[in-house]
């Protein structure tokens, strides 16, 4: 029953430098970060095994140490402040700050959410199901940890295995492609089919099913079908633009705010329909009456103990305070050469908190239905941030119009003004981060049987950690290498600058609001398109049916690579589980036949380890590249290699799917056997 302990806290804080390191990394490289749930669980797994750590302690550090990898998603937007000129790098209390006190706020966001959204939920949370899987594998006995034939630890290896070997033939060596991609043109029109090579994405397809998988298929259709054709088609080509760069460019600068637009309308169709259940959640995480009688009583209470509300009350204070802080000398540095008010930037800086702690809740229920549809590392955080950059916005621009902001917002092309609505969206995004992976956590604690409250207090230590380290990491990659427009030296090579490509998308996105270059139809468009499958899946519920709405905002917006290789995993899923449907006789017996479940608990715990191999490569492959400063460091050919190596990654993915829809489905007949 041991589960928070000071080694494990010590191993938790070493991971996440780790982790966080290699997040920042990838994200700024990519614009993709890796959930580090399932890594750190394997990690802990393997380091404190010889001391005895049972499975509760394995996973306190596992939520620890992902509660800090997850808040590396900062970068979305913090880069943004140098790309817009107005930092000259990271100011270590300032970062430290704003990330700790929002991811922090986040957790306590999560605490009244645990009951609507985790404990009476049927969400399917991926990454917090195969944590709890690994973990559970982790614990048990070699002659527990399966059904017929091979164990599900021997399962959780084979996956690893393939998906790691796979991930370092691709991502490191260069032998596979990553990706394929097809752009064909209808007169002035294009289409650009596409789909990723990356077999942890297919692994969490798996585990998200059918519904959420054809509900992505279907924002991904609608985004390449017919956004991207349409607008090609009225849009001029740059003479000599390759087509597929023009079909690129009008996707990311056109098409994802459809998508963000789809996300926001879908986020408040999802809160109206967590009014409820939220609700009650509070009323029973601060009526101690409530919570005793809605509780089993046959179960264990300790399954049900929140933070206390005393606790939750004074932290929040605490937090607010911290945050008021950090938003208050962010504009006073940039006010005060004005001859600013120092009372009258205290109250925009107080308005702005009372936005992040309002906004901040409301985003951490859409953050957390989210996770619990596609998981953490395919929910579209970044689509939230697009949102939460488009309302601080229009906070400011009303202070503006009713004469409450101070003169130096206008000043220098209203620098201020565009710095104060990143600034203020990293601390929004801080919070919204951590409880779209928190809630996966608190799955995965409420599957082991985790205590809520400790787990609670593992993921604030696991935020204090990751604050205090990602303002150094950001200021070493930034000297290092620079971002895109944004280069520390004269004389750098602006071809080695990290991309950080949402942080360049949010930056434009406000830079255009106030200079009035930002084209609004698209949003609005998103926001008509959502409203109309809103009402699509109100009228499928009528008949037991269902349209997730965020889902198909999530296939506009994320790219193909990772939205068609999801819907693949989901259709691997379906198909398997049309041939358990169909299985001979001797497993056709009752919910709950051993052999049947050994099956269903192989094709998960294969799913995990496809997970699990990709992380642990992700981050073996980041610290090579950080170490030696070259992401070609491990390549074994050319960029002239870079169509055959398409080619044989294309097939090399295809046999591994295969192969692991054969591996569940020869279990099943070994199992009639």
């Amino acid at each position: 029953m041991r589960e928070l302990t000071v080694r494990g806290l010590i191993l938790g804080a070493l991971i996440t430098v780790i982790f966080t390191a290699s997040n920042i990394y990838l994200g700024l490289k990519v614009g993709l970060t890796f959930a580090s749930s399932i890594p750190a669980a394997v990690i802990s797994m393997a380091v404190l095994r010889p001391f005895g750590a049972g499975i509760l302690e394995n996973n306190m550090v596992q939520t620890q140490a992902s509660a800090a990898g997850t808040l590396s998603s900062i970068i979305f937007v913090l880069p943004g402040l140098l790309m817009v000129g107005y930092w000259q790098g990271f100011p270590f209390w300032l970062v430290a700050g704003v990330c700790g006190a929002g991811g922090m706020l986040g957790v306590l966001f999560t605490i009244p959410l645990r009951r609507a959204l985790v404990t009476g939920s049927t969400l399917p949370y991926p990454e917090g199901t195969a944590a709890a899987e690994v973990l559970r594998v982790g614990a048990a006995p070699a002659a527990d940890t399966g059904g017929p034939g091979e164990g599900g630890l021997q399962a959780l290896l084979l996956g690893s295995l393939a998906s790691a070997g796979f991930s370092l033939l691709s991502g490191g060596f260069r032998l596979f492609g990553d990706s394929a991609t097809v752009t064909l043109a209808a007169g002035p029109a294009l289409f650009r089919l596409s789909t990723g090579f990356s077999l942890a994405l297919v692994g969490a397809g798996y585990l998200v099913g059918l519904t959420g998988g054809l509900a992505i298929l279907l924002g991904a259709a609608l985004s390449w079908l017919v956004a991207v054709p349409v607008l090609t088609a009225i849009t001029p080509h740059a003479a000599g633009t390759p087509l597929s760069a023009v079909a690129l460019g009008i996707w990311s600068h056109r098409v994802r705010f459809i998508g963000a637009g789809t996300i926001a309308i879908a986020a408040v169709w999802t809160l109206l329909t967590l009014v409820a259940p939220v609700t009650a959640g509070l009323r029973a995480a601060f009526d101690a009456r409530a919570r005793r009688a809605a509780a089993d009583p046959g179960a264990d209470p300790r399954l049900d103990q929140d933070l206390s509300p005393r606790a939750m009350t004074a932290l929040g204070l605490l937090l607010v305070l911290v945050l008021l802080a950090c938003i208050g000398a962010f504009l006073w540095q940039g006010a005060a050469p004005f001859g600013a008010s120092a009372v009258v930037v205290a109250g925009v800086a107080a308005v702005c908190v009372l936005f992040c702690v309002l906004f901040g809740f409301l985003v951490a229920a859409a953050c957390g239905y989210m996770a619990g549809i596609v998981g953490s590392s395919a929910s579209p955080i970044s689509g939230i941030a697009i949102v939460a950059v488009l309302l601080v916005s229009l906070l400011l621009l009303g202070l503006d119009a009713t004469s409450l902001l101070p003169g130096a917002f206008d000043a220098g092309h209203r620098a201020l003004a565009i710095a104060a609505v990143l600034f203020v969206t990293s601390a929004v995004l801080a919070a919204a981060t951590i409880s779209n992976d928190n809630l996966q956590d608190l799955k995965t604690g409420q599957l082991v049987g985790a205590t809520p409250w400790r787990q609670q207090v593992a993921l604030l230590v696991g935020c204090a950690a990751g604050a205090v380290v990602i303002p150094p990491i950001l200021n070493l990659l930034y000297h290092a290498y620079g971002f895109a427009g944004a280069l520390p030296r004269a004389g750098m090579d602006p071809a080695r600058a990290l991309a950080a490509p949402q942080a360049l998308l949010l930056s434009t996105l406000a830079r255009g609001i106030f200079l009035h270059q930002l084209d609004w139809t698209m949003i609005l468009a998103g926001v008509a398109l959502g409203a109309v499958l809103v009402a699509i899946d109100a009228l499928l519920r009528r008949g037991g049916r269902t349209l997730p709405v965020l889902a198909v905002g999530i296939g506009l917006y994320l790219p193909p690579t990772v939205s068609v290789t999801l819907v693949i995993g989901a259709l691997l899923s379906w198909a398997i589980g049309r041939s358990l449907d169909r299985r001979p006789a001797p497993l056709a017996g009752p919910a709950g036949d051993p052999i049947l479940d050994a099956v269903r608990r192989r094709g998960v715990m294969l799913a995990s380890g496809l997970i699990v191999g990709e992380s642990l490569m992700g981050v073996a492959i980041a610290a090579v590249i950080g170490g030696t400063g070259s992401e070609d460091a491990l390549a074994l050919v050319g960029p002239g290699f870079a169509a055959t190596a398409s080619w044989l990654g294309a097939v090399a993915f295809t046999l591994v799917c295969a192969g692991f829809a054969w591996s569940i489905l020869r279990q099943q007949k070994k199992g009639v056997a």
